[in-house]
């Protein structure tokens, strides 16, 4: 097999991106070399910098290039093979254990299975004498946290509640 062309490297590099099928991955390569190298350019670098930078926090489990809150990466989804292992629920477990924390405050999206996520997570905490609450229903039921303004997700925070364990 031959080594791929330059075009042929970026347009196959852009397929990895979600939904990005071929035909727009080549639409997107021809804008950046015919209209936009900088931005090419620019985007390049960001992503080398990105690759090199950033990982997953020991403590918190985001993305992060120094230390913050602890987010799951992932909900409980059986039907979907998504348990308590894929979302690394051992390293919340281990986190929260650190004697560090008085409570642990769950910012779950209000869909079926961040239901059964917080759930989970407040049985599991809970049992071990851990103040668990979760954010308030200011956050719309079966919306996406990503979503909510800012003004909306703090006033959740102020009136969460604690969860039955």
């Amino acid at each position: 097999m031959e080594p791929l062309g330059s075009l042929e490297e970026l347009t196959q590099a852009l397929r990895c991106l979600p939904g990005v099928g071929p035909k727009a991955a080549q639409r997107m390569a021809l804008h950046l070399l015919q209209h936009d190298r900088s931005g090419a350019q620019r985007l390049a670098r960001a992503l080398e910098g990105a690759t090199q930078a950033i990982r997953h926090c020991e403590r918190c489990n985001t993305f992060t290039e120094g230390e913050l809150y602890f987010v799951l990466m992932g909900r409980l989804s059986p039907l979907d093979g998504i348990g308590p292992k894929e979302i690394r629920l051992d390293r919340l477990l281990k986190r929260a254990q650190d004697g560090a924390l008085r409570e642990v405050v769950l910012a779950t999206n209000f869909t079926n299975e961040g239901e059964a996520t917080a759930h989970y997570i407040g049985e599991m905490l809970g049992s071990r004498g851990l103040t668990v609450t979760r954010l308030a229903r200011g956050v719309p039921v079966g919306g996406e946290l990503e979503y909510v303004d800012s003004g909306t997700l703090a006033q959740a925070l102020r009136e969460r509640r604690a969860l039955a364990g």
